[in-house]
């Protein structure tokens, strides 16, 4: 079977349900206009939610490409789910932080109004912009990752909220630069959620850590290191791919 892994990845709302299909729309101008994609080449279509098409481009008509399916597959699941809570952090280091976080593997991310973020999202249009930015940076990234799955940017979430979903998890993990226990001493799950919270530049408070704690998670540091509010993320989530068994299905 020929490999896929370098193929360009596009995103449609359902794949093909038979041997020919259409790409166009935005997707495909950008396939034809700027990655100049020509007949006899390969290209991904991937529905966002872990179905793949491995494509042949037969024809190429101002912005649309005709295709032809050479298979189709569905990815599973990985397991444990992650879960990234990211505190909300000013400027566009916040869109860092899913970028890297969505190219590490993340499944979902939930913007998290920590006690000591400088950055405030309003429940009006600024908010909305904001979340906005994050999801399209979320979905560039996926595409750009060769991901099959689309990780899911949910609505801002308050610290009861975040322990609620915490109780409701399967695990969750504080990082946090002043823990005693490091992350690999820590039993995970291996399947359901597992969240990790990653708080503001201002730090976690210790009443945000005693309401995540309480709630069941645990607090823990990832190495010797201070990382960034727009990077810890990202390197929890690779600690993660080892100590799983999430980058061995």
């Amino acid at each position: 079977m020929t490999s896929t892994s370098g193929l360009p990845v596009f995103l449609v709302d359902t794949l093909p349900p038979g041997p020919t299909a259409v790409l166009d729309g935005p997707e495909g101008r950008h396939a034809a206009t700027v990655r100049r994609l020509r007949p006899g080449q390969r290209l991904l279509l991937s529905d966002g939610v872990g179905g793949l098409a491995d494509c042949s481009i037969e024809h190429v008509d101002d912005g649309a490409l005709q295709l032809s399916v050479r298979r189709a597959w569905q990815e599973p699941v990985p397991a444990p789910r992650v879960v990234l809570a990211q505190a909300l952090i000013k400027g566009d280091r916040g869109e860092l932080a899913v970028e890297l976080a969505t190219e590490a593997g993340v499944d979902a991310v939930l913007p998290w109004r920590a006690s000591r973020c400088i950055a405030r999202w309003d429940d009006g249009p600024r908010g909305a912009k904001a979340l906005a930015k994050w999801r399209s940076t979320a979905r560039e990234a996926a595409k750009q990752a060769r991901r099959s799955r689309l990780p899911e940017v949910g609505e801002p979430v308050s610290t009861r909220q975040l322990a609620a979903l915490v109780r409701a998890g399967a695990g969750a993990l504080v990082l946090h630069e002043s823990a005693e226990v490091p992350l690999t001493e820590i039993p995970l799950p291996t399947e359901g959620d597992l969240i990790i919270v990653v708080g503001p530049e201002g730090g976690i408070t210790d009443d945000e850590v005693a309401a995540l704690t309480e709630a069941g998670a645990h607090a823990v540091r990832l190495g010797p290191t201070v990382l960034r509010a727009s990077t810890a993320g990202a390197v929890a989530l690779g600690a993660l791919g080892v100590l799983t068994e999430r980058w061995r299905s």
